[in-house]
């Protein structure tokens, strides 16, 4: 029948929206003022940065729109780590709308900014399963998956940001998109199974029975979330009644397949008898009443009884669906819901007054409920960060691990050497950008004023803030008798790795800002599911260099090499 393979809408939420940002000006001074570099030399890094927030704010919706969202979410870390100093803000404000109730929220926390963007993945993964033709096998997968990694989404962002400013980002919130994307997977699983069973056996319709009384369990569970409090008065009505028309839709169903394995289906032989017995004692909340099992499954006439009293509760059911459905303006305009509601419960009717003998006396008892079982349990599949791989944009300011926001160095010195008999007098260690471990007392490294921590910048001119050890060795031999100019520079000692561990990030100066609170913990990092640890706020930048800036200069280390 036509009906049966017309899918029920599922409900999508819409993309949160953003204000313009214009960060060159900040952006160039912060350059300036933090690196010691000109601004004007990095306006390119800078546009291209805000053409890509640009981009964001209209994504596709496909895959491509969900690439574009992941990249610029990766870029923010980059953003955090470069312009974003632990003790000072950059003065920019973050400004973005309410999904829901389009309020809008401004903060100058990037992680305001990190958490909208979050979100907004979320809601795009709902709005390609909401597209999807679920009448097919590859449509339904589709839906299964996006509506999964939008719980994922959901529940990350609920996971790792905190004091959001804005109703869409709440615990409460989100709490109820993560269920809400979960039951609207069961529903998918359940249409998976009715478009794969084909076979009308005894068993195929139990377990038909099951997964509807488990859709109903979830949209309850939905339903329950969406009335409480907190979230009650900002949730659309027509979301609301739209799940509660669903949890009654899908327990009329689970009556209706349990009447249809009752009476449509031949007396189990003997053989089968075991079987069915078995599928038969977990099937419902309580025993029903009557007979015992055995007799009740080889006895047509008792198999209608108990039949007849489930359509009844069907029917009860159908009906309580189609009047909750007729109280929201917004549904009675979705002729598709309606459809399918009146479909459904025609269905039952029909089936009542099938099995309805005239001569029947008996009272139609109450049928008990289905126990819920689902054969594909719904996982929230958390956002795969890594699979979008970004560079940064701003590279060309150093290696993250000296030139950030949180360290603070000296003004670049350039130090002129000549080469002794023992070579220079100092020990290097690492590279990108090469750290001098040691300066030998009374060597030419120690009467240029060289000092053990500093890092070599450039050599003659060149750049070296990326270059390898062999690379800065090469240019150090490659020396003449004139010497070598070094640039150096040092970092100011409040700022060793010791108290840069023991910053704390909160990404705000004030209670009411969104904090990433929890992605500060070292703990929930390294259980993190997520593949990318790359992402993390507090993340401190790996460093290939073991420097610890007083080791006292007594032999050269392993990985140390004298020049």
């Amino acid at each position: 029948s036509s009906s049966e393979s017309i899918s029920v809408p599922m409900i999508p939420l819409g993309l949160k929206e953003t204000k313009e940002l214009d960060l060159l000006v900040p952006l160039k001074d912060l350059i300036s003022e933090h690196y010691g570099e000109e601004g004007v030399l990095f306006e390119k890094e800078i546009k291209e940065f805000m053409e890509l927030r640009q981009a964001m704010r209209t994504p596709s919706r496909n895959e491509a729109g969900l690439e574009l969202l992941m990249e610029y979410y990766n870029q923010l870390y980059f953003l955090d780590s470069r312009f974003f100093p632990p003790t000072k803000s950059l003065g920019v404000f973050f400004h973005w709308y309410d999904s829901l109730t389009g309020v809008p929220s401004h903060q100058r926390a990037l992680a305001f900014e990190k958490g909208s963007v979050l979100f907004n993945i979320g809601a795009l993964h709902t709005q390609i399963g909401a597209r999807q033709d679920r009448a097919s096998l590859p449509g339904l997968n589709q839906a299964i998956d996006a509506f999964q990694k939008a719980a994922g989404a959901f529940n990350y962002l609920k996971e790792n940001f905190s004091n959001a400013p804005s109703l869409d980002m709440s615990t409460a919130s989100l709490n109820m998109l993560v269920r809400l994307m979960v039951a609207q997977v069961q529903e998918c699983v359940f249409e998976k199974m009715t478009l794969l069973r084909a076979q009308h056996n005894f068993l195929a319709r139990l377990q038909l029975a099951q997964e509807a009384a488990r859709v109903e369990d979830v949209y309850s569970l939905v339903h329950q979330t969406m009335t409480q409090a907190h979230v009650k008065d900002y949730v659309p009505f027509s979301w609301t009644t739209m799940v509660h028309v669903k949890s009654e839709h899908f327990k009329a169903l689970s009556h209706y397949f349990a009447a249809i394995a009752l009476c449509d289906c031949p007396v189990a032989s003997d053989a089968e008898l075991p079987e069915q017995e078995k599928a038969f004692i977990q099937f419902h909340v309580t025993m029903p009443e009557g007979p015992s099992l055995r007799v009740l499954l080889q006895d047509p006439e008792e198999r209608r009884k108990l039949g007849k009293a489930h359509l009844k509760k069907a029917i009860m059911k159908h009906e309580e669906a189609m009047r909750i459905h007729g109280l929201c303006k917004i549904l009675r305009k979705m002729d598709i819901l309606q459809e399918v509601l009146s479909f459904a419960h025609k269905r039952s009717l029909s089936k009542y007054s099938e099995i309805d003998h005239e001569e029947d006396f008996f009272e139609t008892g109450d049928a008990p409920d289905i126990h819920p079982k689902t054969h594909q349990k719904p996982e929230i599949k958390s956002p795969n960060f890594s699979q979008v791989k970004v560079t940064d944009l701003f590279h060309r300011l150093g290696p993250l691990s000296v030139f950030s926001a949180k360290n603070k160095w000296y003004p670049a010195r350039r130090v002129h050497l000549m080469r002794g008999e023992n070579g220079f007098g100092f020990t290097l260690r690492g590279d990108s950008p090469v750290l001098i471990a040691g300066v030998i007392p009374g060597g030419c490294a120690a009467e240029a004023g060289l000092k053990e921590g500093d890092y070599i910048i450039s050599v003659n001119g060149k750049d070296c803030k990326w270059s390898k050890h062999a690379e800065v060795v090469q240019l150090l031999k490659s020396t003449g008798e004139e010497g070598v100019e070094i640039g150096v520079i040092t970092l100011q000692g409040s700022e060793g790795p010791k108290a840069a561990d023991k910053k704390a990030v909160g990404m705000s100066s004030g209670s009411g800002m969104l904090k990433s609170n929890k992605e500060n913990s070292r703990k929930s990092l390294m259980n993190s599911k997520s593949a990318s640890t790359l992402l993390v706020w507090s993340k401190k930048s790996k460093r290939s260099k073991k420097s610890t800036y007083g080791i006292p200069f007594t032999a050269v280390g392993d990985n140390e090499a004298m020049y």
